[in-house]
């Protein structure tokens, strides 16, 4: 029997049946062929005997499919969870975030991958396979989630209270045109021909070749950005220290930034207000810190008042948005090859509202462990506010400021 023609022509239809009308043109082929002729189209086109007896059945009777449904109602292969009734509560158990059954589960320990869900599921005795695991893991309302930086431990008693009191002497500042600056580190960087996070354009299939290991290179090093942000000028300045993280480097970044930018910006200016995280080398336990703003109080004639954010609130620091989060998105996708690269691409950072940043390389060493003892502590000129005075102070100055020549 030449099924040729047959296979022709419902190779033609193929790609407008839906699953009825597949199994009604098949089975009209195999009515117009006669006997044997199911066996036939069944060979010529795939549809299965099953489904051409079937179709030959609504083309001698009254429909029993109605003209809108591809099956009867109830047709087709059942559901895995309406056959295996267990099998969704024994992957929920598997899903659950601590306790998954066996402390001993495999999946305890590891990622929570399609393929590993479908074999622990299969040792249960549940024939799935990974694919029906995926597609019940979205009935159930899940998705592929990375994490979120959410949780920010304990909160002090008095955040809220630290919050508005920062935010009162902001404004107070602000409005008599005294400068408020925001501080930090931003994030330490390997300098070098290593990955940076982020894409760029490129040509295509043309991606720039970086090192597979992050180890440091030793005459490079890394560069530490620190970061002086002006909440009301909106500029930014950032020195890129190429030693350690010290308080004296972070008082030396201040310093820089008032000698070429504040001062300029600021020529009536009595005051100087700084918002800070409560760590790290500006930090509010830190000795060195106070012990050297107290001397650039003394050079500028400024009195010097810092307000640290309560501990766990780092993000909340203005320079974190207003000023780091640009640069990283400036130098996305850029390996940091060298120092120079990395001021030039900082000192790039442009915004829609204004930013504009200035950026110079700080080559000065700054020691790790020095010391501050009491006798030195004890002549800080130091006043505590009312309010949580290790948090808030001021450092007035204590002797006739003088020129200061930066190194």
């Amino acid at each position: 029997m030449d099924t040729e023609p047959v296979r022709e022509r419902f190779a033609a239809l193929a790609p407008y049946l839906d699953e009825r009308l597949r199994r009604l043109v098949a089975a009209a082929e195999a009515k117009a062929l006669g006997r044997g002729g199911a066996a036939a189209v069944a060979r010529a086109t795939g549809v299965s005997r099953r489904a051409i007896a079937l179709g030959l059945k609504e083309l001698q009777e009254a429909p029993a499919v109605a003209p809108e449904r591809v099956r009867r109602p109830g047709g087709g292969r059942k559901r895995l969870v309406d056959i295996d009734a267990a099998l969704q509560r024994d992957l929920e158990a598997l899903l659950a975030p601590y306790s998954r059954g066996d402390p001993q589960s495999p999946l305890r320990w590891t990622c929570k991958s399609v393929r590993q869900l479908a074999a622990e599921l299969q040792g249960q005795g549940h024939g799935i396979s990974h694919t029906v695991v995926a597609e019940l893991l979205q009935q159930m309302g899940y998705s592929l989630q990375g994490n979120r930086k959410t949780l920010e431990g304990s909160a002090h008693p008095d955040r809220n209270g630290q919050f508005e009191h920062i935010n009162q002497r902001v404004e107070a500042a602000q409005a008599g045109g005294q400068p408020v600056i925001s501080v930090d580190t931003k994030k330490k960087e390997l300098v070098g021909d290593f990955k940076n996070s982020g894409r760029e354009w490129r040509p295509k299939g043309q991606p720039e070749a970086v090192r597979v290991h992050d180890f440091v290179i030793p005459e490079l090093g890394r560069a530490a950005p620190y970061g002086v942000y002006d909440l009301t000028d909106n500029t930014g300045w950032v020195n890129v220290g190429i030693d350690h993280d010290t308080a004296a480097f972070a008082v030396e970044s201040i310093r820089r930034w008032w000698l070429a930018m504040g001062r300029p910006r600021y020529p009536a200016a009595t005051q100087l207000l700084i918002t800070a995280d409560g760590g790290g080398s500006n930090g509010y336990r830190v000795r060195l810190w106070k012990q050297q703003l107290q001397e650039l109080a003394n050079q500028t004639g400024l009195a010097i008042s810092v307000c640290h954010f309560p501990p766990g609130t780092s993000k909340w620091n203005k320079i974190e948005h207003r000023l780091f989060s640009f640069i990283t998105q400036n130098w996305r996708g850029k390996p940091l090859v060298s120092h120079e690269v990395i001021v030039q691409l900082i000192a790039a950072t442009r915004t829609a509202t204004g930013l504009q940043v200035r950026c110079e390389l700080d080559t000065n060493t700054y020691p790790q462990g020095v010391k501050v003892p009491d006798q030195e502590m004890a002549q800080l000129n130091l006043t505590r506010d009312e309010f949580h005075g290790e948090w808030n102070y001021t450092l007035a100055p204590n002797s006739v400021p003088h020129e200061t020549v930066i190194s």
